[in-house]
């Protein structure tokens, strides 16, 4: 099955992963974004706040809000590391078909800087369902598991997988350390926007300094 057939229960059952929840995340740094994005989104936040509610969303095409929300936000994270990461969107991230880890990602980061192929390790994100992010856990958590798989089978043994789910508006955060899945279960939005990025920022600074990867969902 898919990705996004996953629930947290499924993947609890089937990966015997235990769960918690707890924040993970203190004294974040920001991270200033170029006047583009902050023009861009001031802009189209009333449309931003509008495609985040689900009556909205769901008469939408999900890759249309998140390329209006989240495409800009990654596309500068981008930018902001001196194309340190490479962008990936709608791509195939088929790990282990017989598990069910198989599926497209609406966006996918990975810390190489080549963008012909996907290279350990890897961030990814993809769309959440109509806003509701705890209906997301279980994809995210899904693909996490898959980037572990993803990094062992190319050489590069990770102990934490980040992740995030999010609608482009309001943003949570998880991780993965051994069998242990970790959910801060609080709503970080979109503005302050330097915080998202600085959250973006941590999980890239730890990948490097400690080979930790980073999977997010949206």
């Amino acid at each position: 099955m898919p990705y996004s057939s996953f629930t947290i229960a499924q993947v609890k059952r089937q990966f015997q992963i235990e769960v918690v929840t707890e924040p993970f995340f203190n004294n974040v740094p920001t991270l200033t974004p170029g006047e583009w994005l902050t023009t861009l989104l001031a802009k189209s936040a009333p449309l931003a706040v509008t495609l985040g509610t689900e009556k909205v969303r769901s008469s939408l095409d999900d890759a249309q809000a998140s390329e209006l929300i989240i495409a800009p936000l990654l596309f500068e994270f981008r930018e902001l590391l001196d194309r340190q990461v490479s962008f990936f969107s709608g791509t195939d991230f088929s790990i282990d078909l017989e598990s069910g880890l198989n599926g497209v990602c609406d966006f996918l980061l990975t810390r190489s800087t080549s963008e012909v192929s996907i290279e350990a390790p890897a961030i990814i994100i993809i769309e959440a369902n109509k806003g509701e992010l705890n209906a997301g856990w279980g994809q995210c958590a899904a693909e996490m598991i898959a980037a572990v798989k993803f990094n062992q089978a190319n050489g590069q043994e990770v102990p934490t997988i980040y992740g995030s789910v999010t609608t482009g508006t309001m943003w949570q955060f998880l991780k993965l350390t051994g069998q242990i899945l970790t959910i801060d279960v609080t709503e970080y939005p979109l503005d302050p926007i330097d915080r998202i990025l600085g959250i973006l920022k941590l999980m890239r600074s730890i990948e490097r300094q400690s080979w930790v990867s980073a999977i997010m969902r949206c």
